[in-house]
């Protein structure tokens, strides 16, 4: 499978919806909210402006997207790894996160947060990616781990 990814430009906006929508619907239905589903194309421009996006194509179609927000003294946030539902498991997500190490060359530390029943992120995050849980707290109504990652 051949995987391109390219920054996101507010022209991208509303394929960057649609991604999110079909990433985060499990999300939403199963806990009444989700900050990364239902946004309006309009929110969505306002947020690639704000921080960075990057998107993953196949076969010139939008499957997948990272948003990594720069910190302080090389920590970078991760507000959103999806891949949308068919395309799950095929090693896209990874190749998102390899792919912000490469641009962000000076990362000392990448944190994110996911939903703490999610087994599926947990493992991916951990097993697969070599993430730590740091913490876990309440989100709304929903339980959360916090998860890092230092360079070596």
């Amino acid at each position: 499978m051949d995987i391109q990814i390219r920054k996101a430009t507010p022209e991208d906006a509303e394929a960057l919806v649609n991604i999110y929508n079909k990433a985060f619907y499990e999300d939403y239905v199963k806990y009444g909210e989700c900050p990364g589903y239902g946004r309006s194309v309009s929110d969505m421009v306002k947020s690639i402006n704000e921080i960075p996006k990057h998107i993953a194509y196949v076969d010139s179609n939008p499957i997948g997207a990272i948003s990594v927000l720069p910190k302080q003294n090389g920590v970078y946030y991760i507000g959103c790894v999806c891949v949308i539902p068919e395309y799950q498991r095929n090693g896209i997500g990874h190749k998102l996160l390899e792919f912000i190490k490469e641009q962000y060359k000076d990362w000392k530390k990448l944190e994110l947060v996911t939903p703490a029943d999610k087994e599926k992120n947990i493992n991916f995050y951990t097993k697969k990616c070599g993430f730590n849980i740091d913490c876990e707290e309440m989100d709304g109504t929903v339980r959360v781990y916090h998860f890092s990652l230092n360079k070596d």
